[in-house]
């Protein structure tokens, strides 16, 4: 992306006063936007530029988000934001698992979404790491390689092994901290610079997403192991370089 450019979203949302709304709002701190109110309005609107982040509500006429989410994921690795129902568990379960890179129950303040629409450009754009900390370009671990520059993972044969945003800043996070006990709360803070409530499942989904890529056995992880009562941890010797 062009750092000089500002950075297009796709706003898909039934509800035409939300959605006027937020492009208003979203306008007015730097993006372009455009805005769709059902699936076949958002494939074509999306077929016909070049998209940085789509915000999507689940709840759509027709076609649902989940389905739109599912096609948009096999276009391309765009970073998702999801408008949820509050409280409506299953879906947004549903859709983290799907690679959606974080949330926003409705209703919800605009300020908000803007936070987490720019914490999610700036994570799929650079690395997690703190200004204060070394910056190591590639990690290796099992075999495994990391570029950070390239933003990409190699597995022990050489394949590449395509990452979500949300995998690659989880995976960044865990490497950068080996041999450790990471909490759920400080992952999430990591991540998305929030706080987890009682019912967040938000890093337990992204554990096992990461887990089906690295491990040949989810069901006895060697990597990412938990620890009961206490959160994950990434079990092994970690050389940067």
């Amino acid at each position: 992306m062009n750092s000089d450019q500002p950075s297009r979203i796709l706003v898909v949302d039934d509800d035409r006063e939300i959605c006027d709304l937020l492009a208003r709002f979203l306008q007015k701190n730097g993006f372009r936007v455009s805005v769709a109110h059902d699936g076949r309005e958002a494939r074509r609107i999306w077929t016909q530029g070049v998209y940085h982040l789509v915000v999507l509500d689940l709840m759509l006429p027709g076609e649902s988000g989940l389905e739109l989410a599912r096609w948009l994921r096999a276009q391309a690795n765009v970073p998702l934001v999801m408008l949820t129902a509050l409280g409506d568990e299953t879906d947004r379960i549903v859709g983290l698992e799907m690679g959606a890179d974080d949330y926003v129950s409705k209703p919800f303040n605009p300020r908000e979404l803007l936070a987490r629409i720019r914490a999610v450009l700036r994570r799929s754009g650079e690395s997690t790491l703190r200004a204060d900390e070394p910056v190591y370009r590639t990690y290796l671990f099992r075999g495994w390689r990391l570029e950070t520059a390239r933003r990409r993972l190699l597995d022990p044969n050489g394949a590449e092994v395509a990452l979500t945003g949300g995998e690659y800043e989880l995976l960044v996070a865990l490497l950068e901290r080996p041999n450790r006990v990471l909490s759920r709360d400080q992952l999430l803070d990591l991540l998305h610079g929030r706080q987890a409530s009682p019912f967040d499942r938000t890093i337990d989904v992204a554990i096992s997403r990461l887990r089906r890529k690295l491990e040949a056995d989810t069901r006895n992880p060697e990597l990412i192991k938990t620890v009961r009562g206490g959160g994950y941890v990434l079990a092994c010797e970690v050389e940067r370089r």
